[in-house]
């Protein structure tokens, strides 16, 4: 299932999703203001105010109490040019934000960037009140970056978050194992898996078998992401889990053999079992989809297998699941 990690629709998800993104009051502590902090797994750090701490919610940071927050979505190096190209005043205001200023930038380690300053309101002019954007696209040798603040009005000052962002700095590549440990969740028992690729700060994808690079099913894998958001009502989540499985592009004609809710060790959960089709390779596919919920989110496993492989690994996607504990 070859995963293709740039496109001008995924930048434009991508895009969306930041400059939507609420602030929330969060608990951690500040992070200190005279040194950059970079995120968990992040290779972009920030020397944020004294009040502004790490989202649990998103890659990025958030005031204490609300009113501001800074997120960062990492790319491929090559994926530079094109945000260059497609970040037009007229996209960027489909998304929301209505461009007043774009500006060259040089950034550390001499890493060129372009930033853009303007405003959001809500689509329909109601129920948000405008808010002040910044968004910096960073092309350095190694990674690409998209970096969006957001201050309500007179919350914070221009220049205070136009420094955050063009102070950023870059560092090197972390290791898988660093990445890992980084990650909100622990899996106890890997049944044979082997993680081969982090996502995001908060996903890991994991297959059995000697390749890294899956295509045409080859082996198993197994995707486990955590998610932070308002707790789902416990009526809605069986039309969640299957909402969320139907989401999966990568697949079609699901056949849902199994969906149900269970309680163990004190945890709510939802697994659903269905066969499927994997659009890339014409396959038949058993695909097992388990969610713990957990007060402030949930933790979503998916494993896809070749319909043949069915009864070795779905013990196998559940011995992985029943092990997974948040930090």
């Amino acid at each position: 299932m070859p995963l293709r990690l740039f496109s001008r629709g995924l930048a434009a998800a991508l895009l969306a999703a930041a400059l939507l993104a609420g602030v929330v009051s969060v608990s951690p502590a500040p992070a200190r203001a005279e040194e950059a902090v970079f995120p968990p797994s992040s290779r972009f750090g920030f020397k944020p105010p004294s009040d502004m701490t790490i989202s649990k919610r998103f890659t990025g940071f958030e005031r204490i109490g609300g009113g501001a927050m800074l997120s960062v979505v990492e790319l491929p190096a090559g994926a530079y040019p094109e945000l260059k190209q497609s970040f037009t005043d007229e996209n960027l205001k489909t998304q929301g934000l209505v461009v007043q200023s774009r500006e060259p930038v040089t950034l550390d380690g001499g890493a060129e960037g372009v930033l853009f300053t303007g405003e959001q309101t809500a689509a329909d002019g109601q129920g948000m009140p405008a808010a002040r954007k910044w968004l910096l696209i960073v092309g350095a040798k190694e990674v690409t970056g998209i970096i969006i603040a957001q201050a309500a009005v007179e919350a914070e000052t221009d220049e205070t978050m136009r420094g955050m962002l063009t102070g950023v700095r870059i560092r090197g590549a972390l290791s898988l194992d660093d990445q890992i440990a980084a990650l909100p969740f622990r899996i106890g028992d890997l049944a044979g898996f082997r993680p081969v690729r982090a996502l995001a700060g908060n996903s890991v994808l994991l297959t059995l078998g000697p390749r890294d690079q899956v295509t045409n099913l080859e082996q198993p894998i197994l995707v486990i992401a955590q998610a932070v958001q308002q707790p789902t009502p416990q009526e809605q989540r069986d039309g969640f889990a299957r909402a969320s499985l139907y989401a999966n592009q990568t697949m079609k004609e699901f056949i849902i053999e199994r969906s149900q809710s269970y309680r163990q060790n004190g945890i709510d959960w939802h697994e659903i079992v269905a066969r499927a089709v994997d659009i890339p390779s014409g396959q038949p596919v058993v695909v097992s989809q388990t969610i713990r919920f957990n007060p402030y989110g949930y933790i979503r496993a998916v494993g896809v297998t070749r319909a043949d492989q069915r009864e070795t690994m779905l013990p196998l996607f559940r011995q992985v699941v029943d092990s997974l504990q948040p930090r």
